[in-house]
């Protein structure tokens, strides 16, 4: 009984095409206009500085790995076949987080310098500058993490 209802065609409009809703054609063709580009917005002399001051930032940091490399990396060696907890893996664990605590300072350069070439990017810039910076310290930082990879590889636990 309930679905006979749904078989009446009583009070329900058609579903077929009205002639309204068929394709003509009878409208004009407009020819489109040439799409012109905005001029690049030049690159400030207040990025051009946070720019420097970033990537000086990030260099230091990564001179500062560097210094702590060999360090690290011999007390990882002295660490080798150490039980977890012993003393020589505390040092090497101490000294590996040190050096992620220097890869860190790079990283927070990274990340700003991330912030501005978005930021130059949505006002219109092409960000070119912001890019080579951002280029250099992307291969530092990439240099430091294949250094803790190995060396986390070599701690025990």
């Amino acid at each position: 009984m309930l679905l006979s209802a749904c078989g009446s065609r009583e009070g329900y409009p058609s579903l077929a095409k009205r002639p309204a809703e068929r394709i003509t054609g009878s409208a004009p063709v407009v020819a489109a206009s040439p799409v012109t580009q905005p001029a690049p917005i030049p690159t400030d002399l207040g990025l051009q500085s946070r720019l420097a001051r970033l990537t000086e930032q990030a260099r230091v940091a990564h001179a500062r790995f560097n210094a702590a490399k060999g360090k690290t990396a011999g007390l990882v060696a002295a660490a080798a076949g150490a039980g977890v907890a012993s003393e020589s893996w505390s040092q090497a664990t101490v000294a590996l987080a040190t050096l992620e605590s220097r890869r860190s300072d790079a990283m927070i350069a990274l990340a700003e310098i991330d912030a501005l070439y978005v930021k130059e990017r949505i006002d219109g810039g092409d960000g070119v500058t912001i890019a080579a910076a951002r280029d250099q310290i992307t291969a530092w930082v990439a240099d430091e993490d294949a250094v803790l990879a190995d060396l986390r590889g070599r701690v025990a636990g």
